[in-house]
């Protein structure tokens, strides 16, 4: 399962995840005091679950002629969305930085 560590303006938001079931979620961290990392996804909800990848991280990633470098350079395949977004995490637009988690 791949994770990732979601941060708005440098200050961790909370954590990203693929589950067993191929689904996706996102959960707040407790102690977040920052802005909502998308407006679809309100504090009044700490997790969010998706049947498939979060519209919001995929509309973050890049298209054409940089999304086909990157699938090259980075050897990642095409649909595998989770790994476009880590591989493009320090630079995305807007204040949304994505970082992988390391297990420690």
């Amino acid at each position: 399962m791949k994770k990732a560590i979601i941060f708005v303006h440098d200050k961790r938001a909370g954590i990203l995840s693929e589950n067993i079931t191929g689904g996706y979620e996102f959960i707040y961290d407790d102690n977040y005091e920052g802005e909502l990392v998308s407006l679809t996804m309100p504090f009044n909800t700490k997790t969010y679950l998706y049947a498939k990848f979060p519209p919001f991280f995929e509309g973050l990633l890049p298209e054409g002629i940089m999304l086909e470098g990157l699938l090259k350079i980075g050897k990642i395949d095409k649909n595998d969305f989770f790994a476009q977004l880590i591989a493009t995490g320090n630079d995305l637009v807007g204040a949304v930085t994505v970082k992988e988690w390391k297990d420690e």
